[in-house]
């Protein structure tokens, strides 16, 4: 595994559901977003990949929701790259409450490469995140 990335967030009102806590779909744009800075704070860019006809894309989702977030929260999301297998990577993700760090959502996201032809790959460029100081 890899060096711990982080990301701060706060909850907003539109996020809550009628219980008045963050609704479960909202954590997969939390994790995403995450992610996304990760992935641009070593250098990739989605856009540039798209354009080279690479496609990161998600093919699994694990999720242990531990306790919920409310309305006005302040909370981070950390990434932590690792290697799955030859044709996928993951991400261990954890979202915690600032206040307390007290965790509320542990996960592993599960990804692939598809390359021009749609076939899966785990690029060199993806692998070298393994490499990463940590």
């Amino acid at each position: 595994m890899t060096e711990l990335f982080s990301v701060d967030f706060k909850v907003r009102d539109y996020e809550c559901d009628m219980q008045g806590i963050v609704n479960n779909a909202v954590y997969f744009h939390y994790l995403e977003h995450a992610r996304h800075e990760y992935l641009l704070a070593c250098g990739l860019d989605f856009a540039k990949l798209t354009r080279e006809k690479i496609h990161l894309v998600v093919v699994r989702s694990e999720m242990d929701y531990k306790a919920s977030l409310q309305s006005g929260d302040k909370f981070f999301v950390t990434v932590q790259y690792q290697s799955v297998s030859k044709l996928r990577f993951g991400f261990r993700q954890q979202v915690r409450r600032s206040a307390d760090g007290k965790l509320m959502l542990d996960a592993l996201i599960t990804g692939t490469a598809l390359n021009a032809q749609g076939k899966p790959f785990v690029p060199d460029f993806i692998s070298a995140l393994a490499a990463v100081a940590g």
